[in-house]
């Protein structure tokens, strides 16, 4: 017989000196009664099934917009930065590195948005907690994917300045501030949590950016570069080299965007190819209604720097000329004696009476690993209204004008999408993204158990103490598994 209440305070008297990193989680929850016997076999097994989820937190932001591209065509989520925090909406963007968000001293940019949100400005001089990146700071040597680290002569400022796929770009300078975020340890406990991290304030923006249509704050880069807010925290031990994404497609929208690992048993993993900073991926093939397209492996092969990138933040997908060209040939032939092939503004489009999801196929992207991207038709098919009493839709794909694929919104909708920088590797699954998911402490070789990377308020603290005896014991009891014994 073991009596584990000294070890409860021994445990609680450690808590005490060490903050908890943290992870994204289910709500923690008592899975026994309090005061009565529990065999360990019991909890050996409850362990099992809780996949190591004692000690976690759930660093979770919040997700807004759509797919449709004729309504929103972008998801973005909210940071609050600076002292006292400030609330910016950002766009969320897999495919660049850096986060940004207009500075107050930006001199074209926007001052309204057609999304219906209000644009918030950052104003250094107005937080207590912000500091200029000088040109001396080694990490104004770091120069990320396309970003231009520069000095400019007669100013000390670090600055950068770089351009998206669209021709859109930013520029401005670096800087040090508080990055504030909820670590959700259960259903009622939310520690609210900061960490210091670099981040870039816009001055200047061309291209789509400048637009009000679609204006927004600015752009979280989800890259694997050194800048980015991921990078930052993980090499720090905060949170796990990981993060994962499930964008709804349906309705208005929305979703989940957590940094940590989503557990699904259904997720397949694809290896990146090494050495990119993108997240690009080796396509193999792609398969319409069972059958294997006519397409030449030349096409994406990594040999000629042809990989599949997976980016958020584009709206559509778009196809190498090669694989374009027989992927929509064989959706016409596959669907032509159900529907009204038709043109409209040079995309080959379909007049439909009943749903699409009875008419057309699906379509299978295959890739290394033998992982296997399944899409159905509203996933690789745009809306585009109504035409003599038919709906009108059409491919959504687009030709690529360069070398590479990319696989925007339209297809990463409606699935868990899993970023292992760890393991080097992208997962996904179709989900239904309404739904909550399950989500693992650790990735890989990583551990999350440093000391002093997480502040907490003191009142989350209380609170910790209060909800994690029984798990914390259950931890200590599952490390003891040679003792067979019983709660008193």
């Amino acid at each position: 017989m073991w009596n584990p209440r000294g070890l409860i305070l021994a445990v609680l008297a450690l808590l005490v000196q060490v903050s908890v990193v943290y992870s994204v989680v289910l709500p923690l929850e008592r899975a026994f009664p309090l005061n009565q016997p529990v065999q360990l076999s019991q909890l050996r097994a409850r362990d099992r099934v809780r996949h190591s989820r004692i000690l976690q937190g759930v660093v979770e932001f919040p997700v807004q917009g759509s797919s449709d591209p004729f309504l929103i065509g972008l998801y973005f989520t909210k940071v609050k930065l600076g002292s006292p925090p400030k609330e910016f909406n950002v766009q969320i963007d897999t495919g660049s590195d850096i986060l940004w968000v207009t500075c107050s001293s930006c001199s074209n940019c926007p001052q309204n948005s057609g999304l219906g949100i209000q644009l918030n400005f950052f104003d250094t001089s107005s937080s207590s907690t912000a500091r200029i990146v000088s040109c001396s700071d080694p990490l104004c040597a770091s120069e990320i994917q396309t970003t231009a680290t520069q000095c400019p002569s007669g100013s000390n400022q670090c600055s950068y300045s770089f351009e998206y796929g669209d021709g859109s770009g930013t520029s401005g300078s670096y800087i040090y501030d508080t990055l504030y975020f909820d670590a959700i340890l259960g259903e009622s406990l939310i520690a609210n949590s900061t960490a210091l991290i670099v981040f870039g304030c816009s001055t200047y923006q061309t291209g789509d950016l400048s637009k009000t249509d679609k204006a927004i704050d600015g752009i979280f880069g989800f890259g694997q570069g050194d800048l980015s807010v991921i990078s930052q925290l993980a090499s720090r031990g905060i949170t796990p080299r990981v993060f994962s994404h499930c964008l709804k497609g349906q309705g208005n929208g929305g979703g989940i965007l957590v940094l940590g690992e989503i557990l699904e048993p259904s997720i397949v993993y694809s290896p990146l190819v090494p050495s990119k900073p993108h997240y690009n991926l080796n396509l193999h093939g792609i398969t319409v209604n069972g059958q294997l397209l006519s397409i030449d492996p030349s096409a994406f092969a990594a040999s000629n720097n042809r990989e599949t990138i997976v980016d958020s933040g584009t709206t559509l997908t778009y196809l190498v000329e090669e694989a374009f060209d027989p992927f929509v040939s064989a959706i016409t032939a596959t669907v032509s004696q159900s529907v009204t092939p038709t043109m409209s503004k040079g995309k080959q489009c379909y007049l439909v009476s009943n749903s699409v999801s009875d008419i057309f196929p699906r379509v299978s992207l295959n890739f290394e690993g033998g992982a296997s991207m399944v899409l159905k038709p509203e996933e690789y098919l745009i809306h585009l209204g109504f035409y003599d009493g038919a709906a009108m839709w059409c491919i959504g794909f687009e030709k690529s004008p360069g070398g590479v694929s990319i696989l925007g919104d339209l297809v990463l909708k409606d699935k868990i999408f899993v970023y292992d920088l760890a393991r080097q590797r992208v997962g996904w699954a179709n989900y239904d993204c309404s739904l909550s998911v399950n989500v693992s402490i650790t990735s890989g070789k990583d551990q999350f158990m440093s000391a002093g990377q997480l502040s907490m308020s003191s009142s989350s603290i209380e609170m910790l103490f209060k909800v994690l005896p029984l798990s914390i014991l259950a931890l200590f009891m599952h490390s003891l598994s040679f003792m067979e014994f019983q709660f008193l």
